[in-house]
Formats: structure tokens, sequence, C-alpha cells
């Protein structure tokens, strides 16, 4: 008995989809050919991302048709009418822009605390102290962010060993990413390794405004703000825009350096910025063989700065070769339990015994 089309439809009728039709009903048969005891034909899916879930059924057709009397072959093969969907492009997400106006100070929801951390010039270890500093805080149990905002030369990145870029479910809205118990954004998540932020003052302005404003912090104890070196442009929306807690100055020992302090002291101080104290960072250095300490940058400069303001000094951090790195290794050494480590836990303790994280 030799087998016909009509028997093949009528086999296929009995083979249904979800819904309850057969493939025969869907239209889904292609170029069905009867060659003497030969069967073959196409099951033609919508797109391609339909035709990778119709393997079975493909299998389930070929093993009905080939169950037929008088068939001693059935191929069938599994085609798509159109190509797969495109994923959707992800939401584009624009950092930068002149800022947007607002009412006044405003603090990102959730945040009981801003804390910004800044110093009079380049070169101190700002960015170091910032990070170690919010891995110590993390690390007593406090809910820590860090917001790198030095536009120009971001930093955190490497040294909290982070290269991903946010997330951004709408374009607005930025996702914040996490190391070592802190919550982190930096313009550097944003931009190519290398390659330089050229913005005048109203885009650092905007990128400020944004990474405070979008970002969705959650719920957090302290915001700890790395700001960039100086008195510009970044230091001063922050200080008018946002509802700082207050304010902590890095230096080294060195008058030159001091002198700068003071600048950002007094630049605090025009802006009605409480200065919760300050920290002298560099303080000494400990010969790694004779154990003999060596003040290479003067001594007792920033504690006699303290003093004469009338603000805790926070403590004094040695310069240390296993800070550096551990800095540019991504672990903060703060993380570990050195003495260094130890040096910035006693840090934080007085920040969270002071009430001021």
């Amino acid at each position: 008995m030799s087998v016909t089309k009509e028997d093949v439809t009528a086999a296929l009728e009995r083979l249904n989809l979800p819904d309850g039709r057969s493939i025969i009903a869907h239209d889904l048969v292609r170029a069905l050919t009867v060659d003497g005891t030969v069967v073959r034909f196409v099951i033609e899916a919508p797109n391609a991302d339909v035709a990778k879930a119709m393997g079975p059924l493909r299998d389930a057709a070929e093993k009905i048709v080939a169950e037929l009397d008088g068939v001693t072959q059935a191929t069938v093969a599994l085609t798509a009418h159109g190509p797969a969907a495109k994923p959707a492009a992800p939401p584009s997400l624009k950092v930068g822009g002149h800022p947007k106006p607002q009412d006044g100070p405003t603090k990102p929801s959730g945040v009981k605390r801003i804390i910004a951390i800044g110093s009079g010039k380049g070169g101190v270890g700002k960015s170091t102290v910032s990070t170690n500093i919010a891995v110590a805080l993390a690390k007593q149990g406090r809910k820590v962010g860090l917001l790198d905002a030095d536009i120009y030369g971001p930093s955190v990145p490497r040294m909290m060993g982070v290269n991903k870029k946010p997330a951004s479910p709408d374009g607005k809205t930025i996702i914040p990413l996490h190391a070592h118990g802190v919550t982190l954004m930096s313009i550097g998540f944003m931009m190519e390794e290398g390659k330089a932020v050229v913005w005048r003052g109203p885009m650092l302005m905007g990128a400020l405004q944004q990474m405070l404003g979008q970002v969705e912090w959650g719920e957090l104890d302290v915001l700890l703000v790395d700001l960039p070196p100086g008195t510009g442009d970044v230091q001063l929306t922050l200080c008018t825009k946002s509802e700082l807690s207050g304010a902590i100055v890095v230096s080294t020992p060195q008058d030159v350096a001091l002198i700068d302090a003071r600048k950002a002291l007094d630049m605090f101080g025009t802006l009605k910025t409480p200065v919760l104290g300050l920290i002298e960072n560099m303080s000494m250095f400990v010969c790694p063989d004779c154990g003999a300490e060596h003040q290479i940058f003067g001594q007792g400069g920033v504690a006699a700065e303290a003093a004469q303001m009338g603000v805790p000094l926070l403590g004094t951090l040695p310069i240390d070769l296993e800070t550096r790195l551990a800095g540019d290794g991504g672990t903060p050494i703060a993380a570990g339990d050195s003495p260094m480590a130890q040096a910035y836990a006693r840090i934080a303790e007085g920040l969270i015994k002071g009430g001021m994280a």
C-alpha cells in the first residue's frame, strides 16, 4: 500500500500545539512531497526565535509520519519565515550636560548623611583615604556609599577593583555598583578607561547632580563624596545643592600642602559647611629595615591646624607601601587586618562615636 499526501496530512492533523490546534491548522507545513516510500516536508516557524523552541515538535512530526504504513523514511526540516527578533537596545544614558533647576539643597532618598572628603591640593592621598574610610566603616556595620566626584581624575574604580558599567533600566535611573561592602558610583564607570573628560563647569555640575539624584543609592547611613582637589565648581555645587552633614579635609604636614588645605577649610566655612575634622596623611615614614621614623613632609602641621581651628584631628596615617599596592590592586588596605587597616578602623570608629557616620 503506497502512502499519499492526504495520508500524511491526516496524520499531522493529530499533532497539536499547546493551544489545541494542529500544525496543519496553523499552516506550518510546507513543501510536502511523497516519493514512493519516502516522505519529506518542512515545518516553517514564524521567526527564528520560535523555531529554536520547535525542535521537539519537528521530532514528533517525523515520528508520526514514519509510523504510517508504506513509509520507510520521513525527513522533516525546521525553518523560519523571518529573522530572529533583535534584542531591544538598552536605554541610552547620557551623563553630563547642564544642571537642572532645583528649589534648594537636596539629599538622595534613603541617605542619612552626606560627608565630603576634600583637600586643598592634589597628591595628598585624598582618594586613598576616602576609599579606605568607606571600607572601614562598612566593616563596622555601617551602610556606606562612596561617590567619586573627581570628574577629571576618577581613581575609585581602580582602588575598589571595579571596572563595569552601571545599568540603567530606563535611561534615567542609574544602578550603582558594589565592592568590599560599599555602594559605588564614579564617572570613571561611565567613560572608556584612559579617555579624558573634557568638560566645562556646567557639564561637571550636571554630572554631579545626576550622580547624586539619579543613582539608586538605597538605604545608607552615610554617603562619602571624594571631591577633586581645590575649590572649584564641583565643591561649590555639592555644598550649595546638597544637604551636606559636613566635610573632612585631608592634608600632608608639609607647609605647601597646608597653605592649600587652609583654602579648602576657608571654602567650607564660606559655604556654611561644617568641618568635621582633619586627617594628616603621609605623616611619617617608618623604615622597614631599622624601624626608624622619618618625618619626610614635616611633623605636626595638620595637628596644629586642627587645634587652631578647634576641630578634631581624626587620624594620622604614615606613608605605607602596602597601602599603595593594595589600592593599585583593587583591594583597599582597610579590607584586611594589618596595622594600617587598624589605623583606618580607628578613624571609622571615631566618626561613628562622634555621630558623624
